[in-house]
């Protein structure tokens, strides 16, 4: 799903990221000393709420994430059948994130980004396309176990990379080409071990439609990922908090529309009262399976556009590489998902692409700031 995505694509404006490679040498021990450096310097520089919000934010991230694709998964499982109605719930806790950005206008008296033509057709392509993104992911995890859906769509990142390259030209060095190899070879050994990883009620075909939707939806992310970085350069150019929570709620609130808009056409809004009562845990479990949802999916997204203000894409990528195996290994403990010798290799080789991902990004920020200070 996207919200959380459109999240990390707003917020990464913020944190200014560096926009060269200047050819400056680099080892892993210097890195290593820069990193324990620049992390007491800023333990240092902030006040102790400071490092309480972002532990909150993290724990938000590592645990609604997770929450909200096993909950997805759940309501397949269960005898849930609309895609579009999950679509739907990932956006339709839209409002929290109002109710987040509401005080920062009467307390911090901030007046709201105005709006124009360019701005507002760029919110409606953006949110048409996180509807279509959720909608994408909505079929992987119709027909994919969430372990799977997880790691397949853990291939944004590389998506991300080489869009925000075509698109926004960010740099590309070694550990990040490196990264999209190797989570592109991690896709690929899900892709050969289909026969172990599929329930025994989902036919070949419908496998190989939520394999194609998650890596499609990944790949869309991606874009979206590069036209929102450009959105901020092009047109909004101011970088705080409040900009970046805008940016969510518009693009969420236009994509709700969209996806109700589809509900509307599919009379999926008159079949959910049949659908709940024929799901299996009652009307009960099924509202709070949608209702949690949306709830845990909007947590996850303000914990991620927290994290990405408070610290730094460095830190959202690594705890993003952390929530992929949390989300795997609770779907085996709480699923029961099948977990072969090839999906725990794919995960670890999903894991170092994130840190390659990681290492590549820090260093080319550790060159830049070496650089400037030369």
């Amino acid at each position: 799903m996207t919200t959380f995505k459109m999240s990390n694509l707003s917020v990464r404006l913020l944190m200014d990221e560096t926009t060269e490679h200047p050819s400056v040498s680099f080892s892993y021990s210097n890195w290593m000393s820069n990193v324990k450096k620049s992390t007491r310097e800023a333990y240092e520089a902030k006040p102790f709420s400071h490092w309480i919000l972002l532990l909150f934010s993290g724990a938000a991230m590592l645990i609604a994430f997770p929450a909200s694709s096993l909950l997805s998964r759940l309501y397949f499982s269960n005898g849930g059948k609309s895609k579009w109605i999950i679509s739907w719930v990932a956006v339709a806790g839209w409002p929290i994130t109002c109710l987040i950005l509401l005080p920062t206008y009467i307390f911090q008296k901030i007046k709201p980004t105005p709006l124009n033509a360019k701005l507002v057709l760029s919110y409606v392509v953006l949110g048409f396309l996180s509807a279509a993104d959720n909608l994408m992911y909505a079929y992987a995890y119709a027909y994919l176990p969430a372990s799977t859906s997880s790691l397949l769509a853990s291939s944004s990142l590389a998506f991300s990379a080489l869009f925000g390259y075509l698109i926004v030209k960010n740099p590309l060095n070694a550990s990040v080409i490196n990264s999209i190899v190797i989570i592109t070879g991690a896709m690929a050994i899900i892709a050969l071990d289909s026969s172990s990883d599929r329930y025994s009620y989902i036919s070949n075909s419908q496998y190989f439609a939520g394999f194609f939707w998650d890596i499609m939806g990944s790949a869309l992310h991606g874009l979206i990922f590069a036209l929102s970085e450009l959105l901020f350069v092009k047109l909004l150019g101011r970088r705080s908090f409040h900009v970046a929570l805008e940016q969510q709620v518009m693009v969420s609130l236009i994509a709700f529309a969209f996806t109700t808009l589809g509900m509307v056409v599919s009379n999926d809004f008159q079949g959910m009262s049949h659908e709940a009562k024929s799901f299996k845990g009652g009307e009960s479990l099924y509202t709070q399976v949608l209702v949690w949802s949306a709830v845990t999916f909007q947590l996850g997204v303000l914990g991620a556009t927290a994290v990405l203000f408070l610290a730094s894409t460095v830190m959202a990528g690594v705890l993003n590489a952390v929530r992929v195996p949390i989300t795997s290994i609770a779907a085996v403990i709480l699923m029961h998902d099948p977990m072969s010798g090839f999906k725990i290799l794919s995960l670890v080789l999903t894991f170092w692409g994130f840190s390659s991902y990681i290492y590549g990004s820090s260093s080319s920020n550790s060159s830049t700031q070496a650089s400037s200070s030369s």
